[in-house]
C-alpha cells in the first residue's frame, strides 16, 4: 500500500498535514488533520476508470470557511440541539446557537475545524491514520475533558474505508459524532445525485418541524413511500413531491432514519450510469440523509460551480436532539465510560449495462 504526506496549508502557524492512502487496486483515500477532513476518496467505476466520488476543496483557506461540513468529522454533537440547551445530572448547559437559535454540529468552533494530531500506522493489510485531539472542559459549552481518538483505515484487499471513534471524558457529557461526507458516485460530479438509487433497511423515520429538530414522532415508512427506501428508490422524486417534510427540508431530504440492524447491510447507494455503488454498514442507530439541497452557490467544488444536489450525506449517528425524547437512544455518556463507533464503506461496481 502506498502511503503519501504532505503539507496542505498552515493555521495558526502550524502546518495541516495531507495524507493520502491507496491501495493495490488503486483506490484512494485522502484526508487532512483540519477537521479530520476527507478531500478525496478515489473509486472505480464499472469500466475501472478511477474518479472522485466526494465533495471537497483544493484549499485549507476554503476549509476554514466550509459552511455544510465538507468531508469533516462533526461533533461533540452531531445534529441539531433545541435552543442550544440541555440539562444532565441536573446542571443546565448552554451550547452556542450557530444554526437560526439553535445548536448544530458541535459549534462554530466544534471537532470539525479542530487541530487534530494525526500519524500513520501501517499493517501488511492496512494503512491507517490516527486522529486524536484533547477537548477541554467547557469548550463550545460541552462538560468534561475530553480525549478523543479516530481512526481512518484503508483496507488493501478491498476497496474499503472504516472510521473508528472512541472517546472518553471525566464528566458525564454528550457524545454524538459522525464524518459528513457529500457522496456523489457520478465521478468527478459530472452529475448531480438526482438520479442515485438509496436503498436502506429502515423501518421508521424522524419527524421534523419548520426548523429542522425532530418532533418526537416515528413514522413508519410503509405510511410514508416517500420515505420508505426499503426497496430502493432514487432521490428525485422527493425534489418534486408536495409533500410538507420534504417541503420544509428544501425540497428534499434532511431527515433521520433508524436503522434496522437485524438487516444487513443497512445502506446502499448506486449510481447506475458510472456502476458505482456504495454500502454503508455501522454500529449506530440511525443515520442522517441530507441530499444537498440548499448547497449551491456562487463558488466552485475543485472547478465546477457548485449547485444544489450535487451530494448526498449519509450521517451515521444516535438521532439530534435526543435528551428532550427518552424514547431516541440516548446520546449521554458517562463519566469514565469509554464511548466507541465504526461505520464502513465499501465501494464496489455493478453492471451498468
Amino acid at each position: 500500500m502506498e502511503v503519501s504526506e504532505t503539507v496542505f496549508g498552515y493555521k495558526n502557524n502550524r502546518p495541516i498535514k495531507l495524507y493520502t492512502l491507496k491501495n493495490d487496486q488503486g483506490f484512494q483515500v485522502s484526508c487532512i488533520d483540519h477537521g479530520c477532513v476527507i478531500t478525496e476518496i478515489i473509486a472505480p467505476d464499472s469500466n475501472g476508470n478511477l474518479e472522485n466520488v466526494v465533495l471537497g476543496f483544493d484549499t485549507l483557506e476554503e476549509y476554514k470557511s466550509n459552511p455544510y461540513f465538507f468531508g469533516a468529522l462533526v461533533g461533540r454533537f452531531a445534529g441539531r440541539i433545541k435552543d442550544g440547551e440541555f440539562a444532565i445530572e441536573g446542571k443546565a448547559y448552554q451550547v452556542p446557537k450557530n444554526a437560526n437559535g439553535h445548536h448544530l454540529h458541535g459549534g462554530s468552533q466544534g471537532f470539525h475545524s479542530a487541530l487534530w494530531d494525526s500519524k500513520v500506522i501501517q499493517t501488511k493489510n492496512e494503512a491507517i491514520v490516527e486522529f486524536t485531539y484533547f477537548s477541554p472542559d467547557g469548550e463550545e459549552g460541552f462538560p468534561g475533558n475530553l480525549s478523543m481518538t479516530v481512526h481512518y483505515i484503508l483496507k488493501n484487499d478491498s476497496n474499503q474505508l472504516v472510521i473508528s471513534y472512541s472517546g472518553k471524558s471525566d464528566k458525564t457529557t454528550l457524545l454524538n459524532v459522525t464524518n459528513h461526507s457529500y457522496f456523489n458516485l457520478s465521478g468527478n460530479f459530472k452529475r448531480t445525485i438526482l438520479d442515485h438509487e438509496l436503498t436502506m433497511n429502515s423501518d421508521h423515520y424522524l419527524e421534523v418541524d419548520d426548523e429542522l429538530l425532530p418532533t418526537g414522532n416515528l413514522i413508519p415508512v410503509d405510511q410514508d413511500s416517500l420515505f420508505d427506501f426499503r426497496n430502493g428508490k432514487s432521490i428525485r422524486e422527493a425534489t418534486s413531491a408536495e409533500h410538507p417534510q420534504t417541503k420544509l427540508a428544501g425540497n428534499g431530504y434532511d431527515h433521520p432514519f433508524l436503522l434496522n440492524h437485524k438487516k444487513q447491510p443497512g445502506i446502499e447507494l448506486t449510481d447506475s450510469i458510472s456502476g458505482r455503488k456504495l454500502v454503508v454498514e455501522t454500529t449506530e442507530p440511525a443515520v442522517v440523509l441530507y441530499t444537498g439541497n440548499d448547497i449551491g452557490g456562487s463558488y466552485s467544488i475543485r472547478g465546477v460551480g457548485a449547485q444544489d444536489y450535487q451530494g448526498l450525506c449519509l450521517e451515521t449517528q444516535s438521532p439530534p436532539d435526543s435528551l428532550r425524547h427518552p424514547h431516541f437512544r440516548s446520546a449521554i455518556l458517562n463519566a469514565d465510560q469509554e464511548f466507541k463507533s465504526e461505520t464502513t464503506y465499501s465501494f464496489s461496481s455493478i453492471s451498468n449495462g
